[in-house]
């Protein structure tokens, strides 16, 4: 497939050019005119290129990019990745928030499918859009049947949990990554138990203070959902080769 044709569906079907981030979202690297095989990982980073390119893709698609608003400079490890995938002839192309909230393939409406939430809905203002989705348990669930349906969800188990909500979970809202700072909005939109990825200090009494039930399922295994639903999307559109770079981080 001609990688123009490709990226300009890419940035259309996922509205890169309208949702404000700060990520730069498109098309960061060039790479080859055709396309026969895409490989999609979480992070731009060099265990990726390198796997990318041993893979034999010609367009790496990432959740995490290499440029975001700050100007950089190629120098470093920065420079490293940029010379392994000119010198390798693959392309790279970042879709940051635009991926978390992609009603179809983000990673917020796959957890919302996984989780098996009735009545999803947007919610949680960032940037000027809803980035999470919540939903209704068909039938509340104790929190460790929901922590259980969670990992089996993401095929890995939360980085903790903290029961300040019901016993039972039954309204769920899920914010993919490092949203712990988001928690007023998961309490105002009438949620009792929150899934995110990481947290920090700071908001380590927040969910005590807002009576909630908070999952953190990790940053990383909770944003390899979207980028394997695009996966899944584009194989079966144009029947490109696809290929998935599982490099956890463990947070």
């Amino acid at each position: 497939m001609n990688r123009r044709e490709l990226v300009t569906y890419l940035d259309d079907y996922l509205r890169v050019k309208e949702i404000q981030d700060s990520s730069q979202n498109g098309l960061q690297v060039e790479g080859p005119d055709e396309v026969t095989k895409v490989a999609f990982a979480v992070d731009g980073c060099q265990a990726t290129f390198e796997q990318a390119i041993a893979a034999g893709a010609q367009l790496l698609i990432v959740h995490h990019g290499l440029f975001w608003a700050d100007p950089v400079r190629l120098v470093g490890p920065l420079f490293r990745r940029a010379r392994t995938l000119i010198e390798g002839g693959c392309g790279l192309y970042a879709v940051h928030l635009p991926l978390d909230l992609h009603p179809d393939v983000g990673n917020n409406a796959e957890l919302a499918r996984l989780l098996d939430l009735q009545d999803a809905r947007p919610f949680g203002e960032y940037h000027g859009n809803d980035i999470g989705i919540g939903g209704e348990l068909d039938t509340p669930l104790p929190l460790d049947a929901l922590v259980e349906r969670l990992t089996q969800a993401t095929g890995s188990s939360p980085v903790r949990v903290l029961a300040h909500g019901p016993e039972e979970a039954s309204r769920v809202g899920c914010i993919s990554g490092g949203a712990a700072m988001m928690m007023d909005q998961v309490a105002e939109a009438g949620f009792d138990t929150f899934i995110t990825g990481e947290t920090s200090h700071s908001f380590f009494h927040h969910a005590a203070d807002y009576g909630l039930n908070v999952i953190y399922g990790g940053h990383y295994a909770t944003e390899t959902l979207g980028v394997k639903a695009l996966s899944r999307h584009l194989t079966k559109k144009f029947g490109l080769a696809a290929t998935f770079l599982d490099v956890p981080t463990g947070m």
